[in-house]
């Protein structure tokens, strides 16, 4: 399956069909166009799935499914985590069966609640399907272009974000990569782990950003930001680096040397890395020491 990407977020559209979208209409009507689309694409899944009508296509479903629950579906997502659950067409993955089960939980769907503890702890591993293509973020676009092709109320998020990252000594084509990474730039996103809001921040960053109100769009944007100049400066502007921190930790990026072996984490940062098209962002270098596992990127000397 070579389709789309979705990173765990419940704000409904996705990025893509936003992007394509005429903007016109709000975001309700929209959402329930996608609402629609998706729950479509599903019933097509059983249908393959089941061979009711058409030839029998565990592949083919599975495909149909996953992009269903890109859009959003619950009921997609927890048949394609049973497929992977059980083998059924697809090489068996507990992981990738867990995080949809997650996924699919959130959205009110029991039996995947109680299916959850047969697939092991949540490791928020994803199916290369839930990702979008890099293509698909626009990289070739300038800022303005990408924001302006957004509806109304993400605009409105976006150019908050753009308006405050010069603050922080944050490009606003990097700040927007990771926001809109991260929730679509939704301030009401919450993922399974609990990561809040548009710069989807867990509990402990809030906390050590100073974000005591992480709905608040304005405040969960300087807290992300805050901590994006954090990563910055501890990893020397190394943006793979950086983006690597945001999504597992900064502490994962030590341990490993580099970007963790996470299939979440690998797509993350290439989703970033073909956004902003540059390896580097500028940094100061007193907002913290640098890591001691990088000497090589220590070596590069110390910039604004």
């Amino acid at each position: 399956m070579n389709r789309r990407k979705w990173r765990l977020v419940f704000g409904g559209a996705a990025l893509t069909l936003w992007l394509q979208s005429a903007c016109a209409a709000d975001d309700e009507a929209v959402a329930q166009a996608f609402a629609q689309h998706a729950r479509y694409l599903a019933e097509l899944a059983v249908r393959y799935e089941h061979g009711e009508g058409m030839p029998r296509d565990a592949s083919h479903a599975a495909a149909l499914y996953c992009e269903a629950a890109r859009l959003g579906d619950a009921e997609a997502m927890h048949a394609l985590g049973w497929m992977y659950a059980n083998g059924r067409g697809l090489e068996r993955n507990d992981e990738y069966a867990g995080t949809l089960f997650a996924m699919a939980a959130f959205l009110g769907n029991t039996q995947s609640e109680r299916l959850m503890r047969f697939t092991g702890p949540y490791t928020g591993a994803t199916p290369d399907c839930l990702l979008t293509p890099p293509e698909l973020l626009l990289a070739e676009s300038r800022v303005d272009d990408v924001i302006d092709a957004l509806p109304p109320e993400r605009q409105r998020v976006a150019r908050l974000l753009v308006q405050h990252a010069g603050e922080y000594g944050i490009q606003p084509r990097f700040a927007l990569a990771i926001a809109l990474t991260e929730s679509n730039l939704n301030p009401a996103a919450l993922s399974p782990k609990s990561a809040m809001g548009v710069m989807q921040l867990i509990p402990e960053t809030a906390e050590r950003f100073n974000v005591k109100r992480p709905y608040d769009a304005e405040e969960n944007i300087k807290g992300g930001l805050a901590y994006l100049r954090w990563l910055l400066a501890y990893f020397r502007g190394d943006i793979a680096l950086v983006a690597a921190g945001y999504n597992a930790g900064e502490g994962a990026v030590d341990k490993y040397r580099g970007v963790p072996p996470y299939p979440e984490t690998k797509m993350y940062v290439q989703r970033i890395l073909s956004f902003v098209r540059h390896q580097s962002h500028p940094y100061d270098a007193r907002v913290v020491a640098p890591s001691a596992a990088f000497p090589a990127v220590l070596a590069a000397g110390d910039t604004l």
